[in-house]
């Protein structure tokens, strides 16, 4: 039998004391500091529940572009005012023990994190009312914990200071239900035409699911979503004892006759799809809700010129036939700093406020050409490199797939052509041979350098923008080669105010790091001036043909086409803009016309915003040096060749083979030639 040595009992005892008197102390402590933060609440006194009652957004030249207006969709109601289904709906699915806890649900809060940690992703909120009250109230833009703990202390205030009652008709009174309501009244004035105060069951569970997500639960823009998520409310009121299962089911099969949002009453603003995008930016970098901002009084200063955005819209306009359903998006931006100049993301925001500037994948074709290019330079290919345009098929994943491109029209070369030529004339057969010589993976590795985010599956057809992206993410890619190969993104917001003035944030616009190689990024850029030269032109013209007797000052640029998309992405020095062109629903493009407009637009809007600024050229950078050549071989210039073209190479990768093919009597014996050949290259130092 084992006997415990009494020195043993002893040291257990005491450090069961131990153990008892530190939890004794952690317990006071915790009592102590919450209890001077309830002490530090409640001296502070009640935190002011005032919401201002416009958000006003202005352009780079500070002309106010636009605010959030209110008017009747706008109003403070009295929780008594407010239908006791509306009232019982929200608590349902927002806070089913608000009225047990005193500003934080800690039950909630470890289930919340237990199934994101079973999720390994956060796939649930534990905010109260009185939190998210507090969020919407004193919305910060730090992201840390300080912001978290700022949070905390505001809900601690609110719950310190007012009732129960109180905070739950300021939450009613100030939540997003999309559509420029704010608040229960105007929400429900807005859906259904009818003050908060009548709403059914059926409405009020339709709008309590609503603030989750507006632009996802709204019946506006998504009844199948809308009424899914209703289901889930009537089915919590259920649970929680609210209805009776026989009342939820009633609900669920009445019709919703809906009001409608009246235009008059929405916000005005002559760049409605950036208006809408800079508020997007401006959440994101508040880190908050989108529908917190318009309670705040923000004064929001965003990048877009006016004027630009003037004569972009009126480029669409002149250009697009009025009586074609065919839609379209425009991005303009600073390459050296992201900066948006100019957007229209559809040809009338009133019919369609989708965005296919920012919101739309749609095949680039072969505008993703450039980024190939650039990629081969980098892996030995020069402007001169010579390859073989003709009908191929081409085999690839070890012989057992083929791919067989084709030329736009059919037509091919029948023989060699220069990467000069073949960028200008957009021939397929050299890209998609190009991709696979160097590698399939170099075009999306380059690409995504170039900050394009969109799945790139690395396949032959890769060569020829087969893979879906975003007009936007393409033309901030232009802009990195612009720019000399200096990291940038698309920057709607340079400085956010409150409604006191203090600065909430502040950018300063400027390209980042590094991220393409200079050299190649200008031998990129110089390649790409080649679509408006018409000294590349052979067995096709090039593929700016049309609008080059338009284009007063020099341009990179190219354009793209897929059955159902036509695009035009191009640059200045001091400008980049894209434009895209097609419908919505993936309809092919039949009409030569409607396969020109995005070029147009294009050359319009650059030539027109340009005019009257000085004449800028690409300024070379060093470890490039330029020859004339003789676009049709790729080899130096010589007397008599009838075309020069000046290019662009890595020092060191110019060619050094002069071409001779126009030189007098070239049908002479060959050791005549041969002579005059060795004469000619002793003189090739004194030739210009």
């Amino acid at each position: 039998m084992n006997v415990i040595h009494p020195s043993r009992i002893r040291r257990t005892i005491k450090l069961v004391r131990a153990l008892f008197f530190i939890g004794l102390m952690l317990l006071a402590l915790m009592s102590i500091a919450a209890g001077m933060v309830l002490l530090t609440a409640k001296l502070q006194g009640p935190p002011s529940l005032n919401v201002p009652q416009s958000t006003i957004l202005f352009a780079s030249d500070h002309s106010k572009l636009g605010e959030t207006h209110y008017g009747e969709k706008r109003y403070w109601t009295n929780l008594e005012d407010i239908s006791p289904y509306a009232v019982k709906a929200t608590l349902s699915i927002e806070d089913r023990h608000y009225f047990e806890h005193h500003g934080f649900d800690f039950k909630r809060i470890a289930g919340a994190a237990l199934a994101d940690l079973k999720a390994m992703a956060k796939i649930q909120g534990a905010s109260t009312i009185t939190q998210q009250y507090a969020r919407n109230l004193y919305l910060s833009h730090d992201k840390t914990w300080t912001r978290k703990l700022t949070e905390a202390f505001y809900t601690v205030r609110l719950e310190v200071n007012y009732s129960k009652d109180e905070i739950l008709e300021g939450y009613l009174n100030t939540i997003y239900y999309g559509h420029g309501a704010y608040g229960i009244e105007a929400a429900s004035k807005t859906y259904f035409g009818k003050s908060a105060k009548e709403l059914t069951l059926a409405e009020a569970s339709m709008l309590a699911g609503i603030p989750k997500g507006p632009s996802q639960y709204s019946p506006f823009l998504n009844e199948k979503r809308a009424k899914e998520r209703q289901k889930l409310i009537l089915s919590s009121l259920v649970s929680a004892g609210a209805i009776k299962r026989e009342q939820a089911a009633s609900a669920e099969r009445e019709p919703l006759i809906y009001a409608g949002p009246k235009p008059e009453e929405e916000a005005k603003t002559d760049a409605p799809y950036f208006y809408d995008q800079a508020l997007k930016e401006t959440a994101r970098l508040l880190g908050v809700e989108q529908g917190a901002l318009s309670t705040r009084g923000l004064k929001i200063y965003t990048t877009l010129d006016p004027v630009l955005q003037q004569k972009a819209e009126k480029q669409v306009k002149d250009v697009i036939d009025p009586d074609s359903a065919i839609q379209t998006g425009l991005i303009s931006i600073d390459p050296k700093t992201g900066a948006v100049r100019a957007l229209a993301g559809g040809r009338d925001y009133d019919k369609s406020p989708f965005n296919r500037v920012t919101q739309a994948f749609r095949q680039p074709g072969s505008t993703i050409k450039p980024f190939l290019y650039y990629a081969a330079i980098q892996n030995g290919f020069t402007p001169s490199t010579l390859m073989v345009s003709k009908p191929t098929v081409f085999e690839y994943d070890s012989g057992k797939s083929t791919y067989k491109p084709s030329n736009y029209n059919d037509y091919y070369a029948n023989g060699p052509i220069t990467l000069a030529q073949a960028i200008a004339l957009s021939d397929n057969i050299y890209a998609v041979k190009t991709h696979l010589f160097i590698g399939p993976e170099k075009l999306a590795e380059t690409a995504r350098a170039a900050g394009i985010t969109s799945k790139l599956p690395e396949l032959p057809s890769l060569a020829l923008g087969t893979a879906p992206a975003r007009l936007e993410e393409m033309v901030n890619a232009y802009g990195i080669l612009a720019n000399g190969g200096k990291r940038i993104r698309p920057v709607y917001v340079t400085r956010i105010e409150d409604a006191t003035g203090n600065v909430l944030y502040e950018g300063k616009p400027a390209a980042g790091k590094q991220v393409l190689d200079e050299k190649a990024a200008f031998v990129t850029t110089q390649l790409m001036t080649g679509m408006f030269d018409t000294k590349l032109n052979a067995y096709t013209s090039v593929t700016g043909d049309k609008i080059t007797k338009n284009l007063t000052r020099t341009y990179a640029g190219k354009s793209g086409s897929t059955q159902t998309d036509s695009w035009m992405i191009g640059y200045s020095p001091d400008l980049v803009t894209g434009v895209w062109t097609g419908y919505d629903r993936d309809k092919a493009l039949e009409q030569v016309e409607e396969r020109s407009y995005a070029k147009k637009i294009w050359a319009g809007f650059m030539e027109d915003a340009l005019r009257g600024k000085p004449l800028k050229e690409f300024k070379p950078p060093e470890g490039v040096t330029g020859v004339y050549i003789n676009p049709e071989n790729g080899k130096l210039a010589g007397p008599g060749c009838p075309v020069k073209r000046f290019v662009y190479y890595l020092a060191g990768t110019e060619p050094t083979e002069m071409c001779i093919e126009h030189l007098e009597h070239r049908h002479e014996p060959a050791k005549k030639q041969e002579k005059q050949k060795e004469s000619f290259w002793k003189k090739l130092k004194f030739w210009d």
